[in-house]
């Protein structure tokens, strides 16, 4: 079960290429995000160009500012399979997956990363997706996947997920642009 809310861009305000002032299931920590539509077009990436091969209509975009953050804070579940007993006992595995991109040969572009923290809120391991380069894309406007997974490490109780877009060229559209974000637990083998 993917813990990220709105993951996909799908839910609250958004369509164009306009900044939005409000992202369902995250806080905007810097900038103006904008949630565009595959349908847009105008030079954003399309259903055509690469990405999730089973998108929704919308993804992030950085909007007009050079750097975009957005933040989202997941509890991890209590009890069950992936309970915080199994977590440090040790065995509970995480999957994290975001397709990430820009446009054309501008190097624009997103970082997701995924911080585990314990009860009192302090970090206890970091894995880090991204960015995509332009050569990458092979100069092409789209999204590419990236994944990591490692053991959830013991004694965590949340992770915060930080979603950040940033143009490093000229012109006024932050282009970098995700999709598909997803976090998910696991039973380990034994």
């Amino acid at each position: 079960m993917n813990l990220v809310v709105n993951g996909d861009a799908e839910s609250g305000p958004g369509g164009t290429a306009q900044p939005v002032g409000t992202v369902t299931g995250w806080k905007i920590a810097q900038g103006a995000p904008a949630l565009i539509a595959y349908a847009l077009g105008q030079g954003y990436p399309t259903v055509s160009d690469p990405g999730p091969a089973r998108r929704g209509s919308r993804f992030f975009a950085g909007g007009d500012a050079p750097r975009t953050a957005l933040t989202q804070d997941i509890a991890l579940p209590a009890t069950g399979p992936t309970g915080h007993p199994a977590v440090d006992a040790g065995r509970v595995r995480y999957a994290v997956t975001a397709w990430l991109g820009g446009y054309a040969s501008q190097d624009d572009g997103a970082r997701l990363s995924v911080e585990f923290r314990d009860g009192r809120g302090t970090p206890v391991a970091l894995s880090v997706l991204g960015p995509v380069t332009a050569a990458e894309r092979k100069g092409r406007t789209g999204l590419l996947e990236r994944t990591a997974g490692s053991l959830v490490p013991p004694g965590a109780r949340s992770a915060r997920l930080l979603l950040v877009l940033t143009r490093t060229g000229g012109g006024t559209s932050n282009d970098g642009y995700a999709d598909g974000i997803t976090l998910t637990l696991n039973e380990a083998p034994a």
